[in-house]
Parts: structure tokens; sequence; C-alpha cells
């Protein structure tokens, strides 16, 4: 890899397409040589801006065109993006802003006055009518970077005392992009359907794998309405759609999804978390010309790390897979030794998509990034064949009655359920068992289920120490800005009773 060539806004964004439609937004189709004279003039404009090479800045835009072209024109431009989700309250976007040293921000106008209090300390703000030139001619702005050099400042969504920010370089985005896009046979001719903010690492891979490979991207910015997916796919034709568990679960519950016909949907992607057997089953036989893919990934490790090819799905039901051809997953003791077939240890990553570690947290990345590799706090059994299967989350286990519980089996249980859309268990400090299992269930309110029918249900099905102990019913589950489920939310409500 040329200096020159390292840097991944030129990477992601090649010429060759220029008629092809790149982004489908609220304001319409947009062409690839649209993107690209965007990208252009908002990359000059930052070199107006006398910034360092490697400035942090921040972007603050829903999922638009602007938001593909403002993160292509940092990265062109030789300065880090600092993707920022525009559902946090200004006041979690200036704690994490002030976290890395934002000292500019592109940001989407019809948020100005929303984040008035983050923008007023930044030395520089742009927004999309920054279109005219301030450079008119010339060749288009690429900075030499070196591979490894910081490209994102990703925040985790996981809860510390702090923000947590992944420092994602140039080599990691190409290395995890070209794997995704091998194992997805993605082509041009593709059209993926967003709903994933693109601040989100999972959907910024959806921005990177199809801008890569000249597909388009059709943008559903609301998710307020569910039945606007569905028509958002028949109507651009859309290929694919990706999604976390909270994703299918609300297309499950509130919409058509699983009995339109969707004849050109090829592919369903699901990520970002476990989502239960029943219903990964519901969504393949609803759209059987479309492969499912189940995948794993993490944020330290720039996105995806495994798949499991769709016609292995009952073969190896409730496996995440095995590592793309860059990622090897191993299944370790505490001691680092991979433990044999059937035991539990933790899943242990290494490869070049793996990134560097946290922004100013020494202490956080010498805990998580050891020998080269990244422990993900993921507790799994493989098989003799190397497939993956995860049992919890380290910090999810519930110890009841000297029993280690997992979540998972009792959740899997619940959602069989017909009408439950989804389900989470959580253990609640007791004098007696240790943690008591509590669990939340959401369902429709014409479903007419209640926490009585799920204990019922659990009693048959369960061995006595996974029978909860107490059964809730809520509305719909506490999801963060990234659509999973906050486990600690019901942590704290639990412990509330």
């Amino acid at each position: 890899m040329t200096q020159q060539s390292a840097n991944v806004g030129e990477y992601l964004l090649q010429p060759a397409h220029a008629d092809e439609v790149a982004v489908i937004d609220r304001t319409g189709a947009h062409t690839y040589a649209h993107l690209h004279e965007t990208v252009r003039v908002l990359a000059r404009r930052l070199t107006t801006w006398n910034l360092e090479a490697g400035a942090r800045i921040g972007l603050l835009s829903r999922n638009s065109m602007f938001w593909a072209a403002a993160y292509l024109a940092i990265l062109r431009s030789g300065h880090v993006v600092v993707p920022l989700a525009t559902t946090l309250t200004p006041q979690d976007v200036l704690l994490k802003a002030q976290f890395v040293g934002c000292e500019a921000f592109l940001v989407d106008s019809t948020l100005t006055r929303r984040f008035a209090s983050v923008l007023s300390s930044a030395r520089r703000v742009a927004d999309e009518t920054a279109t005219t030139d301030p450079q008119p001619g010339g060749p288009d702005v690429i900075r030499p970077v070196d591979p490894d050099d910081d490209a994102v400042l990703a925040f985790t969504s996981g809860t510390t005392s702090r923000p947590r920010a992944v420092r994602v370089s140039h080599r990691n985005i190409q290395v995890n992009t070209d794997s995704i896009v091998r194992y997805l046979d993605l082509h041009a001719r593709d059209r993926m359907l967003v709903v994933l903010p693109f601040s989100y690492c999972y959907g910024a891979s959806l921005l990177h794998t199809h801008l890569r490979t000249g597909a388009s991207l059709s943008i559903c910015d609301t998710f307020a309405f569910p039945e606007t997916v569905v028509e958002a796919i028949r109507r651009d034709r859309c290929t694919g759609i990706a999604g976390v568990p909270s994703t299918y679960q609300l297309l499950l519950r509130a919409s058509s999804f699983a009995t339109t016909s969707l004849p050109t949907l090829r592919t369903m992607q699901q990520a970002g978390g476990r989502l239960p057997q029943p219903q990964i089953d519901r969504l393949a036989a609803a759209h059987p010309g479309a492969r499912f893919f189940v995948m794993y990934g993490a944020t330290e490790a720039t996105s995806r790390m495994s798949y499991l090819p769709p016609e292995l799905r009952w073969e190896r039901r409730g496996s995440i897979g095995r590592g793309l051809p860059d990622v090897s997953l191993t299944v370790i003791d505490a001691a680092g030794h991979r433990v044999r077939p059937g035991v539990v240890g933790e899943i242990f990553a290494h490869g070049a998509s793996i990134t560097k570690g946290y922004w100013n947290d020494p202490a956080g990345t010498a805990a998580k990034f050891v020998d080269g590799g990244l422990r993900t706090g993921d507790l799994a059994e493989v098989d003799d064949d190397g497939y993956i299967y995860i049992v919890d989350r380290q910090d999810d286990f519930i110890k009841s009655w000297g029993y280690r519980v997992s979540s998972h089996e009792i959740e899997d249980t619940v959602v069989a359920i017909p009408g439950v859309s989804s389900a989470a268990a959580v253990g609640r400090a007791d004098d007696d068992a240790g943690e008591a299992i509590v669990v939340f269930y959401a369902s429709p309110p014409d479903a007419a289920i209640t926490p009585e029918d799920v204990l019922a249900h659990c009693r048959e099905r369960l061995a006595r120490h996974l029978v909860p102990h107490e059964v809730r019913h809520l509305p719909e589950l506490p999801l963060n800005q990234n659509g999973k489920v906050l486990k600690s939310e019901l942590k704290s409500l639990a412990a509330g009773s």
C-alpha cells in the first residue's frame, strides 16, 4: 500500500461510477458525480481552516447525502472524523466532543440551534449550505496519511464513567471493508436500505462497503413508522437490509415485513447483539429468496468479525460462525489458553481490523487489548469445526442458587411465545438466591400476554433453576442510540422493586 493510497477517503470513493446513484435521502437521489463534487468542495473548505493534520472534526448530522460527503471530506483532508449521534442530548454530545478535543464541526443545519452549546466553543463550523468552492479549480484534496493513522474516533455504546472512543485507523477500515465485500458478494447493482445511524460502526460499515463497490444506499432516517421500511424497499428496489435485533423485532411486531413479498431483497444482515433463533427462522421463512447473514462484531474491531454462511443456518443453529479472513477468533480461558470444544471461555480476536485501543485511556486499552488482540468480554463455546456459539456477555451472566445462568436461554424461551416481540433477563440481588432472575418482555397491546402466561410457559420448558423469579411487561424495552437493549436500565428497574 503506497502512502498516497493509504487515505481511506480515497479508497472508498472511486470516480468510475459517476452517473450511478450513490445515496437516496429525503431530498432525493444523488449520483456519485454529485457526491464526489460535494466531497471536493467540503474538503477544500477544510483546507482554509488552517487546522493541523489529524485534527478531530465532529460530524453531527442525521443520515443523509451530507453525512456521507462530510465524512469523506474529513478523511480526505487528513483529519479525524468524530461521529456524534444526534439522538444524544446536547450535554452528552458536548462531553464527548470535549473529551476528544474536537476543534471544528461539520453539522446538519437543522441541528445548529439544538446543539448551539456544542458548536459555540468550536474554532470552525460549516453545514451543508457551504457548497461554494472557496478555491475554484485545482485537483481534489487528498492528504497523504500513514495507514495506521487515526481515521475515526468511534464512541462505544457501553456504560463507563466517562466517554470511551475507539481509535479506528485508515488500514482498519480498508481491511474490514474488503472482507465484508467478499463474503457478502457485493456488487454495484446492490442497494442497501439503511435504518442504522452512520454514527454507529455497523451503520458506517454499510456506507463503507457500498461506496467501495459503487453500490447505493437508500436512507430511511426515521423508524417511528416501521412500515416505511417496507415501502422504501419496494419503492427503491433495495437488495439488502441490515439491522440489530431490535430493528427486526420492531419490523416483525409493527409492520408487514413478514407478510409482504419483497422480490428484490437478496440479503438480510443481522449483528449488534443476539437475535433469538425463533425470530431468525421467522424472518428467513418470510423471505426465502434472501440470504440471512448472522454476524458478530465490535467497535474495537472496526465493525464485523465473523459471519455464519446462510446455508449453515440450520446445521449450526445459534452460531455466530467463524472469523472473517482478516480476523482470527479463538475461545480462551483465564490464562489465555484455548479451551476444548464445549468448554466456555472468552472470545479473543486478532487481526488487521483490530484497532489500536481507546483514546486517552491507557488503562482501558491495556485491559482489553492484550498481546496484539482484543478480549471481547463475550463468553462462548466452540465446536470441533471452529464454529463459535456465544453463551452470554460476561457482565450479563446471572448467578442464581449457585448456577451461572445464561440470559440468552431464558430470553429465547420467552420470545418463542407467539406475540412476544422482545425479552431480556437480568439479575437482582437476593439474600437467598444470590441473584433472582427477573424477565422483562414487550408485546403489542392486542397480544394480551400476561406475566403469569410468561411464567407458566417458562415453567413448562425450562429447568427449575432457569425459571424467572419475576416477570414484568413493558410497552417496549429501553434501547440505546444504536438500538441495543440497555440491560443496565433494566437492572436498575429490577433493583427498585
